[in-house]
């Protein structure tokens, strides 16, 4: 019987001499094949920090596997992948990828979206692992919040025509959603859609009159120039003198949809319903806090996929992907390359940086630190932007 063998490590915790010699192919190993926790990347990370191949594959398993791994490269301890985008993502796996895609699906900039809208967030924020669309699906099957609260239903609507559009921010679409449950004082949102990019400005506000509109609609002006024509309904808010001095003012033509027909102002619509789907399943219960939420929820709207424009509103604008703090967490590629947060080296060379991306990396962790995701003081003061 097993039992009745003599115990060779009887006495384990006497002194021994460490044995450094470990077998070549052992060596910077990830796993051992076989094993049910291994990473589905392991034998590539294995090809590429040792120069070990798993033995006993056939010829054309070779060629697969050979064809497969020159799409990958070992940056120690991480493996990337260069996928058919050509964009580099760390390839992650068991609990890690769950935790983005939590991220991704219901953390503050999430916004429940739907599997194939949180997986193109997942590639957004260059992370990969092979089952993202499953695991995708499956994740928001099984999320509370989205199953609670449905999906906002479309029947009764009209179809929806394509508006031509000149250039970015040339036509705005204008609409109050409300009112709500009193959260911080206020009753109503009031959203602009730009009908070109998808972009969605928003703002919380006690009242629905023409005083807020107009003060509404200077701060868009002063941020994204004088638009060619602004479309609304007919609402008293929007059809008044102060409103039609204001589009005066600025050269601006102003639109109405038709009380038969309210989907002529049709982005505004479906903007209006996503913001509000986020807001639902991000609040929960708590109905008086959709204040609170309205800045996250525009977020997670601006950085969703849109299949009219092919990216997402924050690509189109800025020409550029928005980095989110679950790529610095997680050490995204360009987190590991690009963001040092060695406090020395970051003070060395911050009068050799512009201002922009200064305060844009203090953002960022800024916005970790609340989070919990990071805590350590800075050490850094701002750079003067007033001279």
């Amino acid at each position: 019987h097993l039992s009745r063998l003599e115990n060779s490590y009887e006495n384990v915790l006497e002194p021994k001499e460490i044995n450094e010699k470990f077998p070549l192919e052992r060596l910077s190993m990830v796993t051992f094949r076989g094993d049910s926790n291994a990473p589905w990347f392991a034998d590539f990370a294995n090809y590429y920090a040792g120069n070990f191949i798993v033995k006993g594959m056939t010829s054309q398993q070779k060629n697969k596997f050979f064809k497969d791994v020159k799409h990958y490269f070992w940056d120690d301890p991480f493996l990337f992948k260069i996928y058919v985008d050509q964009v580099i993502r760390r390839c992650v796996h068991g609990k890690e990828a769950l935790d983005i895609l939590e991220a991704c699906h219901n953390g503050p900039t999430g916004g429940h979206h739907g599997a194939n809208l949180t997986a193109k967030k997942i590639f957004d924020a260059d992370f990969f692992w092979p089952t993202i669309y499953k695991d995708a699906h499956e994740f928001v099957k099984n999320c509370d919040s989205c199953q609670r609260q449905g999906k906002i239903s479309q029947r009764d609507e009209m179809p929806q025509n394509s508006i031509q559009v000149c250039e970015i921010f040339d036509v705005w679409g204008i609409e109050f959603m409300g009112p709500f449950p009193s959260s911080r004082g206020n009753k109503y949102i009031l959203v602009a859609v730009d009908y070109l990019s998808k972009w969605v400005k928003a703002k919380a506000l006690p009242t629905n009159d023409d005083r807020v509109v107009c003060k509404f609609l200077k701060s868009l002006f002063a941020r994204f120039g004088s638009p060619r024509a602004i479309i609304s309904d007919r609402g008293t808010h929007f059809c008044n003198d102060q409103f039609a001095k204001v589009m005066l003012k600025y050269g601006v033509t102003h639109r109405l949809s038709t009380a038969y027909h309210p989907q002529t102002s049709g982005q505004v619509e479906v903007s209006n319903r996503g913001l509000k789907r986020i807001i639902e399943r991000t609040i929960g219960e708590n109905r008086a806090s959709w204040s609170d939420k309205l800045d996250d929820a525009l977020w997670a709207f601006r950085i969703a996929y849109k299949t009219p424009i092919g990216c997402t509103p924050y690509k189109l604008v800025y020409e550029k992907a928005c980095h989110l703090p679950i790529e610095l967490e997680h050490k995204a590629y360009w987190a590991l390359k690009h963001a040092n947060f060695d406090l020395s080296v970051a003070g060395d060379h911050r009068k050799d940086c512009p201002d922009s991306e200064v305060l844009y990396a203090f953002s960022i962790v800024l916005y970790l630190q609340e989070l919990h995701i990071l805590s350590f003081n800075l050490g850094i003061q701002y750079p003067n932007l007033i001279d």
